[in-house]
């Protein structure tokens, strides 16, 4: 089965950061990596292998983005499961974070083969 990441356009991605919509500092602090954590078993049929377990889902990443920690959602994650989709926007509502909506671009200088 293909990846349900589509590579022939920038992803549709959001972000979650860990700022409160009044501009507080979420915490705890290592809330990305939770989340993300709960979310490693969403991923494209086939990838993963036996250390599955051991790696974040490629749809809920923890990142950095300027300097606050976040997490980027890919939006392929609503296909392939609409369920823990809403389940990490809810969590996002629930705990009155900040989202702003974007895409990943390459790094200046690499291209995706």
């Amino acid at each position: 089965m293909a990846d349900p990441i589509n590579t022939s356009k920038p992803a549709q991605e959001f972000f979650i950061l860990g700022l409160t919509q009044d501009g507080k500092q979420f915490r705890p602090s290592d809330w990305a990596e939770r989340l993300c954590g709960v979310m490693s078993c969403f991923r494209p049929e086939g990838s993963g292998g036996r250390n599955a377990h051991l790696q974040y889902s490629p749809y809920v990443l923890p990142t950095m983005l300027n300097g606050v920690r976040s997490v980027v959602v890919n939006e392929a994650l609503r296909q392939l499961d609409p369920l823990a989709y809403h389940f990490v926007v809810n969590f996002a509502k629930d705990n009155d974070l900040q989202v702003i909506d974007a895409c990943l671009l390459p790094e200046p200088g690499t291209s995706k083969t």
